[in-house]
């Protein structure tokens, strides 16, 4: 391979996550619109998507511990499949229970005060079949690339598979999910299913010296599992700066989870957008992420980390008090665009900082108990915001109910910047070394 280049292996790996997200972009469009055609109770849709969020408070501490001693590309393989095979049955039960369906492509006008009950209990348990399979696959992708490519390409390798994925998943998926979703409810499925086999075959394919590694490593193991887990869990709790940072991370999740549990409510009754403007919507968060992704790293360097997360965490309460304001959808576009910005200006430095002080033999167990409670309170906040809107609908009109979580989540957000300026100001990210960790 000539000085520079990425391996044919990383290429099937950068090919596998283009078309997957490309499916997750789908889903993300057809999932909640069929939602809606199914209810149009704020709670029942909410609880639909804690339902795929649930599995990052309950499983994401055990991930990471059989992320670190089990073989990577099998745990991705294995919940490809099993995310593809539980899509194709959601598929058939939607076909025999299309009579449930409100009028899909207008669903708030198609309202008849009944709801699809037997569909949207299958719809929570495939959900949460598929957030499952989603934590242990994700946790096993992060630490799969050390395998695929050398170290000195590792910056060009993720770089490159960032902005495939911002692409794909917020930019081509949702434009090719409100096509799909315009010609039949079902095609959004049967491609996000196929999504999902084509990216298994794809890693299978992909030779690595993981298992071998690991299987001697595992011989010589003599920990239990809980012992391996709680070891990781301490390090993390030990950390003087990545403790505080993954209970900022959890509740900013919570604010942003609890102000768009009804998003797809909002967007239709307070936004009046149509399934394929719903789309568009969705382009502001790849472009919002894409542009960050380049300019970012000069802004940070420009101004300093510190400062950069500062405006960052000032930015998330500004933008969801003007949230709460707006009722038209170009300026809510803007208002998606600056929030992923910040988003992953956020992420940059954070990311970046995990990288660097957390030891690689406990990555997957550190980075699991990091995302247990960075996203373990996305399911919370989903359902207190579901709770908002259905309370306030019985004192308000249903549009002000709708926009309501923006006005809480920014009151929130306020009094987590406020306490997230402590440990912000203190943190030096570029000399914190490892061993302030226990281990």
């Amino acid at each position: 391979m000539s000085k520079g280049r990425l391996p044919l292996n990383y290429w099937k790996l950068w090919s596998a996550t283009a078309i997957s997200n490309v499916g997750n972009g789908v889903s993300a469009i057809a999932f909640p619109w069929l939602a809606s055609a199914l209810t149009r109770s704020p709670l029942t849709i909410a609880i639909v998507g804690l339902m795929s969020q649930l599995p990052w408070l309950l499983f994401t501490l055990p991930a990471g511990v059989i992320t670190d001693r089990f073989d990577r590309k099998k745990i991705i393989v294995a919940t490809d499949l099993a995310r593809g095979a539980v899509t194709l049955v959601s598929t058939g039960v939607l076909f025999i229970n299309r009579h449930e369906f409100l009028h899909i492509k207008n669903p708030a006008h198609g309202y008849t005060g009944h709801s699809g009950t037997t569909v949207i209990a299958i719809m929570m348990a495939a959900t949460f079949i598929l957030g499952s399979a989603e934590v242990l696959g994700n946790n096993a992708s992060q630490t799969f690339m050390p395998g695929v490519v050398a170290q000195e390409h590792l910056h060009k390798a993720n770089g490159q598979m960032w902005s495939a994925e911002s692409l794909t998943n917020s930019f081509l998926g949702p434009a090719l999910g409100s096509a799909l979703l315009g010609i039949s409810i079902y095609l959004p499925f049967f491609f996000d299913a196929g999504s999902f086999f084509f990216s298994a075959a794809l890693i299978a394919l992909i030779t690595t010296q993981s298992a071998a590694i690991l299987k001697k490593k595992n011989e010589g193991a003599s920990s239990s599992f809980l012992s391996e887990l709680k070891a990781g869990f301490n390090w993390l709790m030990k950390h003087e700066v990545l403790r505080p940072m993954a209970f900022t991370l959890g509740a900013l999740n919570f604010v942003n989870s609890m102000a768009m549990a009804s998003y797809i409510l909002y967007a239709q009754e307070v936004l009046k957008v149509s399934v394929f403007i719903f789309a568009v919507m969705g382009t502001s968060v790849a472009i919002g992420g894409f542009l960050a992704g380049i300019i970012g790293p000069k802004v940070i360097a420009k101004i300093g980390q510190g400062r950069a997360m500062t405006l960052a965490l000032m930015g998330f309460p500004a933008l969801f008090f003007l949230s709460f304001a707006v009722t038209r959808w170009p300026i809510f576009y803007i208002l998606s665009f600056l929030e992923m910005f910040a988003s992953v200006i956020w992420n940059i430095i954070t990311v970046s900082y995990r990288q660097s002080v957390i030891p690689s033999e406990i990555l997957g167990r550190v980075n699991s108990g990091y995302r247990f409670f960075g996203w373990g309170s996305m399911p919370l906040g989903s359902f207190a915001g579901g709770l908002i809107v259905t309370i306030a609908a019985h004192f308000i009109s249903r549009p002000w109910a709708l926009r309501l979580p923006f006005l809480a989540a920014g009151v929130i957000g306020v009094v987590i910047f406020q306490i997230s300026l402590k440990w912000v100001n203190r943190a030096e990210f570029g000399s914190l070394p490892a061993s302030r960790g226990g281990h």
